[in-house]
């Protein structure tokens, strides 16, 4: 079995930002760590289609989850993320003023 490369293509993080919904459960933690049901409510979709959405953002890197108990917390896993999102948003009303570069590493 071949090990897997750590981190994900372009390719596969922006195919996991494609739907609104997993685009929205991106943009709600980008606020913080949060709990499976936050999130649910957050999209406003069932357990079972929220479920399938963190499986495809957590395949592409873009999210990571850890158990406490019962509870299953999420977490943004791309630090780049939120400034990639809010970089976006502004330009999506009139180019920013300043350009701003984005450091991952």
């Amino acid at each position: 079995m071949a090990a897997r490369v750590l981190g994900a293509s372009p390719d596969e993080v922006f195919n996991a930002l494609g739907n609104p919904a997993r685009l929205t459960l991106a943009r709600t933690l980008m606020e913080g760590e949060r709990w499976v049901f936050d999130l649910v409510n957050a999209v406003g979709l069932g357990w079972s289609t929220t479920s399938k959405h963190l499986d495809i953002l957590r395949e592409a890197g873009v999210v990571s989850s850890d158990n406490r108990g019962q509870k299953i917390f999420y977490r943004l896993e791309l630090e780049c993320m939120s400034h990639f999102i809010e970089c976006l948003s502004k330009a999506r009303h009139g180019r920013p003023s300043k350009r701003t570069t984005c450091d991952c590493a």
